[in-house]
């Protein structure tokens, strides 16, 4: 079987919902269609931009199920699959339908602030269980614990045929570099963070996983393939119409600012689940201004 190859841009996918906060399939359907048709190249389905952890696990089944039936095999998918307690996503892992899926996107243990040892023993238990190839998910801003690039290298080292990448959202341009530096030759990695993406990318990242793509699929993904074609001036004048909209997606939190975005393009309701509530009044009007501008 071939290497599975996530060069390019992924986006991770939200969950949009009702006024009365029940999943709205209505509106996911033609989201995925807007994905698709403006050229994504992979989707991120259940990972922290979906909400995963307000969704009730028959609600997780549902919407899995329901991308991979509307998806049909058109574009990769990756599914969130990650927890603080090893077992538990060992066992979830005997579910994943590695008929439908390509990978698996697993975010470090949040919360219980595990040693690099520890890291490094989780991901070997996940690597041995998984029927998928395994994306590591490096996002200390969430989860209080940052992997080292030394536990990344190890573990790329370890498992080459199973951990095949690297979602890194730690903001340290260093520990990325050193990554990129001495990782394996196949290994992949990819930026979790839209702003960093066109430096990332000039450093030897492969693509992203994105936020902003669930709105600008094709704009994002444009200035993504420019860069990994070496194009960087047109690259670089994509990344700065869209830097003043980086920072605010993330003021109130995410995927509040996506969110926001995608009501005021008509795709969705403007509805999150608690504990997460929607951006306030001023940061909704400022992301007007700049919708408008764009």
């Amino acid at each position: 079987m071939a290497r599975l190859n996530l060069q390019g841009m992924g986006v991770a996918l939200i969950t949009p919902f009702r006024s009365d906060k029940s999943i709205d399939f209505d509106a996911l359907a033609r989201l995925l269609e807007y994905q698709i048709k403006n050229g994504i190249d992979y989707l991120v389905v259940l990972g922290t931009t979906a909400e995963t952890p307000a969704l009730t696990p028959d609600e997780r089944r549902e919407v899995r199920d329901f991308v991979a039936a509307r998806v049909a095999g058109r574009v990769p998918l990756v599914l969130g699959c990650g927890g603080n307690c090893t077992a538990a996503v060992v066992e979830e892992l005997r579910s994943v339908p590695a008929d439908t899926y390509s990978a698996i996107l697993s975010v470090v243990p949040y919360y219980n602030k595990p040693s690099q040892e520890g890291i490094y023993q989780h991901y070997a238990a996940i690597a041995k269980a998984s029927p998928l190839p395994v994306v590591l998910y490096n996002v200390p801003g969430r989860t209080g614990v940052n992997m080292a690039a030394e536990t990344t290298l190890r573990l790329a080292a370890d498992f080459p045929d199973k951990i095949i990448a690297i979602k890194e959202a730690s903001g340290n341009i260093n520990q990325m570099d050193a990554i990129i530096k001495s990782k394996p030759e196949e290994f992949m990695v990819i930026s979790g963070d839209d702003g960093i993406t066109f430096p990332l990318i000039t450093l030897g990242a492969v693509g992203v996983i994105s936020v902003i793509g669930n709105a600008f699929p094709r704009e994002f993904s444009k200035m993504v393939r420019l860069a990994l074609e070496g194009d960087y001036d047109r690259a670089r004048a994509i990344h700065h119409r869209f830097t003043e909209l980086f920072s605010l997606l993330f003021v109130d939190g995410n995927p509040a600012g996506v969110k926001c975005v995608l009501n005021a393009m008509g795709y969705i309701e403007n509805e999150l689940r608690l504990p997460l509530v929607p951006t306030r009044i001023t940061t909704y009007e400022k992301i007007r201004r700049v919708l408008d501008a764009l």
